[in-house]
């Protein structure tokens, strides 16, 4: 991180940040001050629109993304926290021609609706499962009541995550 001084229109000094994140294994430069947040960056700087910003306080989980491979509200991170960490991001889980297992799984339990609140629960399952693959049920509900969602009723949610972890278990054979 590399401090700079920079002039606004009005010929106040504001203080700018040179920023080097790692985001879906790509390095970014990103200038930008130091209060400004995680998610904000991503989408505006980066164009990285698939993290959601829903209230702002981390308590949604619209905004989720992988931190060093564990779930974080990036509405709550400001992006210099975020320097030399590996940041993933829902664009992250598809190579673009083909939905990862766990997108697939929710499409398949119709584990959305809106859509809006999705990204966040995609990222919180993946870092979860990469911690617990053996999870129950149980587990995973409790870790998806972290994320609020106004139309699915959750359980279609834990059906999707929880298929999603028993194909990993289990892959098939060709």
């Amino acid at each position: 991180m590399t401090d700079t001084g920079h002039l606004t229109d009005t010929g106040n000094a504001t203080d700018v940040l040179l920023l080097t994140l790692d985001v879906n294994g790509e390095r970014h430069e990103v200038i930008t001050e130091p209060r400004r947040t995680l998610v904000d960056v991503l989408r505006h700087d980066l164009r990285l629109t698939g993290t959601h910003v829903g209230c702002e306080h981390g308590i949604c989980g619209a905004c989720t993304v992988l931190v060093d491979d564990r779930p974080v509200r990036a509405c709550l991170m400001f992006a210099a926290q975020a320097e030399g960490a590996r940041i993933r991001t829902v664009e992250s889980l598809s190579d673009g021609a083909e939905l990862s297992d766990l997108q697939r799984s929710f499409s398949e339990h119709h584990g959305l609706q809106c859509g809006f609140c999705t990204p966040g629960f995609l990222m919180l399952a993946e870092g979860f499962l990469a911690e617990r693959p053996e999870a129950t049920k149980d587990e995973i509900r409790e870790v998806v009541a972290s994320n609020l969602c106004r139309c699915t009723g959750y359980q279609t949610i834990v059906e999707a995550i929880d298929g999603c972890a028993a194909a990993r278990r289990c892959p098939k054979e060709f």
